[in-house]
């Protein structure tokens, strides 16, 4: 019998990826990830009802350090960061699997996120692809995980198609998390608040000059305050509606524009990982989506002095330093990396 870790987080995606899982004869052992002081009560019930192993893996300090630290620094430098990419590289698909394979003589690892893992004969490895539920899809999040271990991850929830159809699954088992909501977006910050949180670990409102067409305009009260294409907020009266479109962090300046100044042909990505192929020899036609929830635009991609120069088929805004670039063929991820 084939042995599967889960990642259990107490929510609805997960304990329904291990029921799905028990029912297809999988020896199911369930392992939560203690990434900072929170009640595991949930996810020890989950696994109680389902008869399988519980287990708890610490990774506080390794979360504060992988995660919430590059959370920080990221702002220091007047960039905009995802959280959930580098905690799915650093944590679920690093210290978790390692944790699995390396220690635990485990055959697969499992998470409830919707995205889906199959053999392409076309390109003779596993791939990477979207979910069916396209509107549910987090490939996006996944593009930084090893390729060498795609061959042994399982994603439960890749073929459904309505969340109410997990959640019942869920119910017809008699877990409490058939009515649990979904988490919210930056799960170290439960308010929300992320400003009060960054004023708290050391970014303090540093207030400086918003600059438009070379002149000064206003005051911004912290460039961490602000991201690209903003315009609520800013504090200033012009005839125009104006925008943020950029950041000046040696002199502490905030730059605005017009809507078109948002516009771009072109931009650079470093720290990139390839999941569908091993390099980039030379151009490739592409999809890329530059946030989570952007509409995927045509591009080009090829490589400059180690980082991946994109260019669009037509000019599009609100790319962001910081934000991850995901290149897509078809419904496959080929990879992606850090906005520069």
């Amino acid at each position: 019998m084939k042995r599967v870790l889960v990642g259990i987080s107490g929510g609805v995606d997960s304990s329904v990826s291990a029921i799905l899982l028990k029912e297809q004869g999988y020896e199911v052992i369930g392992c939560t990830m203690k990434l900072f002081e929170s009640d595991t009560t949930d996810s020890k019930n989950v696994c109680e009802k389902l008869n399988i192993e519980y287990r708890e893996l610490e990774l506080k300090e390794e979360f504060k350090n992988d995660v919430i630290n590059y959370f920080i620094d990221s702002y220091k430098n007047s960039e905009t960061p995802n959280p959930c990419v580098m905690c799915n590289k650093k944590l679920k698909f690093g210290y978790l699997s390692e944790y699995a394979f390396k220690y635990n003589d485990i055959d697969y690892i499992a998470t409830g996120h919707y995205a889906k893992v199959e053999y392409s004969d076309k390109y003779n490895r596993y791939v990477l692809k979207k979910a069916d539920n396209l509107s549910k899809d987090q490939s996006y999040f996944l593009y930084n995980i090893n390729k060498n271990i795609l061959n042994r991850i399982i994603f439960p929830l890749s073929s459904f198609k309505d969340k109410d159809e997990i959640r019942e699954i869920a119910k017809e088992k008699g877990l409490n998390t058939a009515s649990k909501s979904d988490s919210q977006d930056i799960c170290f910050i439960p308010d929300g608040n992320y400003k009060k949180f960054l004023n708290n670990n050391g970014i303090n409102e540093n207030i400086g000059n918003i600059i438009y067409n070379g002149k000064i305009i206003g005051k911004h009260n912290g460039l961490h305050n602000y991201t690209i294409g903003q315009r609520k907020g800013l504090g200033i009266a012009h005839e125009n509606p104006l925008y943020v479109v950029g950041f000046n962090k040696d002199n502490n300046e905030l730059i605005v524009g017009q809507e078109q100044d948002l516009y771009i042909n072109s931009f650079k990505v470093k720290d990139y990982n390839l999941l569908l192929i091993d390099e980039i020899k030379e151009p490739i036609k592409v999809m890329v989506k530059t946030r989570y929830k952007s509409i995927e635009s045509p591009a080009t991609i090829m490589i400059e002095n180690d980082k991946i120069n994109v260019i669009f088929d037509t000019p599009q805004k609100g790319v962001t330093k910081g934000q991850s670039a995901v290149f897509y063929i078809d419904d496959i991820v080929l990879g992606g990396g850090i906005i520069d």
